[in-house]
């Protein structure tokens, strides 16, 4: 009889622990909240997940700039396009922007490696929500005496649909071994 209860007992502790563990495992509708952004009035808005899909479309990007693939490039590129530099330097439109890259691409030897990205969305100030992905880049290009020179980047980009809209660009040189 001992032996009965103790099974019985036991019995109902490990169907109680399955009975939690599938509770615990139900899936929420509600957005995911990763983070804050304060809008210029001072007010908050929460930043969620983003869209994982831009990915893929920042690898491809970033690949057909290493492929100096000007056309892939434009075509990605929103038409009202803006590029903000590390150095305080802005590009306005697809077409500046193409312009500036075929010089660039013909005076040095920039090239890109992604290292990390995060999707993430938010409600611009018209309540209208924008996507973004953040990603963390190695950046590397060749002096004026042919050293190569590394520098880490961070890209902040705005996607609208399928395009880029908005890329903000921080940078932070190797450190000295």
């Amino acid at each position: 009889m001992k032996r009965i209860i103790a099974f019985t007992v036991l019995s109902l502790m490990v169907t109680s622990c399955n009975f939690k563990a599938n509770e615990a495992d139900e899936v929420s509708n509600e957005p995911v909240v990763i983070g804050s952004v304060t809008m210029e009035d001072g007010s908050s808005n929460p930043v969620l997940v983003g869209e994982t899909k831009n990915e893929q479309i920042w690898l491809d990007y970033i690949k057909a700039h290493n492929d100096r693939d000007l056309d892939k490039i434009a075509a990605v590129n929103a038409e009202d396009w803006e590029g903000y530099t590390p150095d305080g330097g802005v590009i306005k439109g697809n077409d500046k922007h193409i312009e500036f890259l075929a010089s660039w691409f013909e005076s040095s030897s920039p090239k890109w490696k992604v290292n990390w990205m995060i999707a993430n969305a938010a409600a611009d100030e018209d309540g209208v929500m924008t996507q973004w992905l953040t990603t963390g880049n190695e950046y590397t290009t060749t002096d004026e005496d042919g050293n190569e020179v590394l520098e880490y980047h961070v890209h902040d980009i705005q996607f609208v649909g399928d395009n880029i809209k908005k890329i903000n660009v921080y940078s932070r040189m190797k450190p000295a071994e």
